[in-house]
């Protein structure tokens, strides 16, 4: 018998025939929301799963499951996984680094772009019937080219929208990570190091990169939203949680800063109803990985971590080592 595996989001037809002549699949192609007790009820049965960030694999889930092996998510983040729980539990954890790395980059400049220059309440402007003439101040944003872009989190990810700001647009990079990168690295991205703080008071647009973490909540609230220049932008396309949503919305509306780009969001898919009011801030449905050919990408290596991991007994891209099985 083909183990049983479960999908819990939509994906590729393709990618779910191929999963198909591996495993035993239950999928989810209609894209029903499940709460957390109606995925633990429909995990039941199943030895392995796909899954995105809306699926939590924690304690209680496990307890629920044991017969649980593996869970792929298809996602670079995973704070919907709790590893070190997976890891007590016996059951493997994947990710998909690196497919959406460039896409993601090219989004997070994007992103940077339109809030800068202010493209989303501009167009709301002329959708609204509001163009009657030109002024000389008309939707006047910031620079882009030549400033001084802060990226927290130099992951790959941050490391790329180092580049193209370094390369493209001849943005001084400024960062704060973790752990500082390599002399060769920081000489690629065209990189200095600074702390959080300075960082903060510098930059005139500030990029989020950062996993989420216990750690990295709220790194940016009211304390550092008050540190960045009134005229400087704020850009997340980390995770949901880095930002405190309900601060930043308040610093927007009293024009403590200039504007923010979000793709991301505290309790997604909702959004914070103070940011649906203010006019200078652009938001996204988290789809900065969103192209065809990366989706397929991200799809493809989540189902290949299962397939590997129950053909062979170790899976592409592991986030732990369980005892006892290959990883």
């Amino acid at each position: 018998m083909k183990p049983k595996i479960l999908v819990a989001c939509p994906i590729f037809e393709d990618v779910l025939a191929g999963l198909r002549e591996h495993f035993d699949v239950t999928d989810n192609q209609a894209g029903e929301s499940w709460s957390k007790s109606e995925w633990m009820a429909r995990l039941s049965g199943h030895v392995g799963a796909l899954t995105v960030g809306a699926n939590p694999v924690d304690a209680q889930v496990l307890a629920a499951n044991p017969q649980v092996r593996i869970v792929a998510n298809m996602a670079v983040g995973y704070n919907n996984f709790d590893v070190p729980a997976m890891t007590v539990a016996g059951v493997l954890a994947t990710n998909t680094p690196d497919v959406l790395t460039e896409t993601t980059a090219d989004f997070g400049f994007a992103l940077l772009m339109a809030t800068a220059r202010r493209m989303a309440e501009s167009e709301h402007y002329l959708r609204a019937g509001l163009w009657k003439n030109w002024r000389y101040d008309m939707f006047a944003g910031a620079e882009v080219h030549g400033s001084t872009i802060g990226i927290i989190g130099m992951g790959r990810i941050g490391q790329g929208i180092a580049r193209r700001a370094a390369h493209g647009f001849g943005m001084k990079v400024i960062y704060h990570n973790r752990s500082r990168l390599s002399p060769d690295l920081e000489a690629e991205c065209k990189a200095s190091y600074m702390s959080k703080e300075a960082l903060l008071k510098t930059a005139d647009h500030v990029m989020l990169v950062v996993p989420y973490s216990a750690e990295s909540h709220h790194t940016i609230g009211a304390a550092e939203l008050a540190m960045m220049k009134p005229t400087a932008t704020l850009v997340n396309i980390a995770r949901g949680g880095i930002v405190d949503d309900a601060a930043l919305a308040t610093a927007l509306r009293e024009q403590r800063i200039a504007a923010a780009g979000l793709d991301v969001f505290e309790g997604e898919p909702a959004v914070h109803p103070d940011l649906l009011t203010v006019p200078n801030v652009v938001l996204t449905p988290h789809i900065a990985s969103a192209t065809v050919k990366t989706r397929r990408a991200m799809a493809q290596l989540a189902a290949d971590n299962l397939i590997t991991y129950f053909s062979r007994g170790q899976a592409l891209t592991p986030l732990n080592t369980v005892p006892g099985r290959a990883a």
